[in-house]
């Protein structure tokens, strides 16, 4: 009797371990699960995400230029696609247990591309090309970005939490006119007060692509050949992506030009990716930074760029949070994290229940409703 309890207790001991393990998908492949092999149903959530596309031209250029019209002097200045329709991911302990939409085109995905950029912030953290995030920026870029009494102060956390406020013009583009208030008019904007670095969280492009010049100065390689490298390669993701700047984003660094990325698709350009190569990439976060046998991203780094910032309990490095706060959805858990771009573009990041939710082209003001249904049996 003694050796069938113990037997049982060993069967359901290893069968516990191997449902708890985490699978990685090699290069080129991806195992899938029935979802009701975890007892699970997403399929109210999949046809949800069907019948709810973003509203807006699948022609991207006109969904631009209508979203931003309110900005002054805004323009495209890096590339645009046309987009696909509403599609997605759902993975549970690392396997494709939902699927829908052609989750290998490759589409623009505007401010997810902000998670990758803070991704490389980490990178030069881990490698020590910055010392202490908080750290002053001007002590590593000398060339006058961060000159004068406020500028001086901004730290690297500051433009990781996008509370530095950063004052003046990137590649014919103001900081004052990234998404003003539009109570006010043009004389307000450019002479409005600054808020002292840290006290104050402003979602502004414009300071997001500082940041990424800032990065391709310490790096001196451009972003995405740091990105390929250090995370896209060693997860297996395909060659399909690319990490596009702007028109006139061009900068020598040791007597090569080299593009400085921008932090979305605002103006165009940003991170053009598959819905497969966003998942690995939410995998990866999901699992602390390592994959298989690989400590991409030391853990200590994931947790710090997604703790909330004093500024904004929604925010970290470029990740949103869903702790008590404005955006907090309440039925959701509060330690889940997610990247989110224009048109609806989401990575939901959740370590606890080892689950990966990627869904592209739903209307943005649905996703709290879909979320809700993934989760309604959770």
């Amino acid at each position: 009797m003694k050796k069938i309890v113990y037997s049982l207790l060993l069967f359901f001991f290893v069968s516990t371990l191997q449902a708890q393990e985490v699978y990685f998908p090699p290069a080129g492949e991806w195992q899938t699960k029935t979802s009701n092999e975890f007892d699970l149903d997403f399929s109210e959530a999949i046809q949800f995400a069907e019948e709810n596309e973003y509203s807006e031209s699948r022609d991207l250029r006109q969904a631009i230029l209508k979203g931003f019209q309110s900005e002054p002097y805004h323009q495209l200045l890096g590339p645009v696609k046309g987009r696909g329709g509403p599609a997605g991911l759902i993975l549970k302990n690392g396997y494709i247990v939902a699927q829908w939409g052609d989750v290998d085109r490759v589409d623009m995905t505007f401010s997810v591309t902000k998670s990758f950029l803070s991704t490389t912030a980490l990178i030069a953290l881990q490698q020590e090309k910055i010392k202490n995030v908080n750290d002053s920026v001007a002590q590593y870029i000398w060339d006058g970005t961060f000159e004068g009494p406020h500028n001086s102060k901004i730290t690297w956390k500051n433009l990781l939490q996008q509370n530095s406020d950063w004052s003046g013009e990137l590649w014919g583009s103001y900081d004052w006119a990234d998404r003003p208030p539009r109570n006010q008019n043009i004389d307000q904007w450019r002479s409005r007060a600054l808020h002292e670095p840290g006290s104050y969280f402003k979602y502004n492009d414009v300071r997001v692509n500082v940041l990424a010049y800032s990065l391709l100065n310490i790096f001196r390689e451009p972003l995405p050949k740091v990105l390929k490298s250090n995370i896209m390669d060693p997860i297996g993701a395909s060659s399909s992506w690319r990490w596009f700047g702007y028109e006139n984003s061009w900068t020598a660094i040791d007597g090569l030009q080299m593009q400085s990325v921008s932090g979305g698709g605002h103006s165009g350009g940003g991170m053009f990716i598959s819905t497969t190569d966003m998942a690995r990439f939410g995998l990866l976060f999901m699992n602390n930074g390592n994959w298989k046998d690989q400590q991409l991203l030391h853990p200590d780094l994931i947790e710090e760029a997604v703790m909330p910032s004093e500024a904004n309990s929604n925010y970290g490095y470029m990740w949103w949070l869903n702790a008590a706060g404005d955006r907090h959805m309440e039925a959701i858990d509060s330690e889940i994290f997610y990247a989110a771009g224009f048109g609806g573009n989401f990575i939901v990041v959740d370590q606890k229940r080892k689950m990966v939710i990627v869904t592209r082209w739903l209307e943005p003001s649905k996703f709290e409703q879909f979320l809700n249904l993934v989760y309604k049996d959770l």
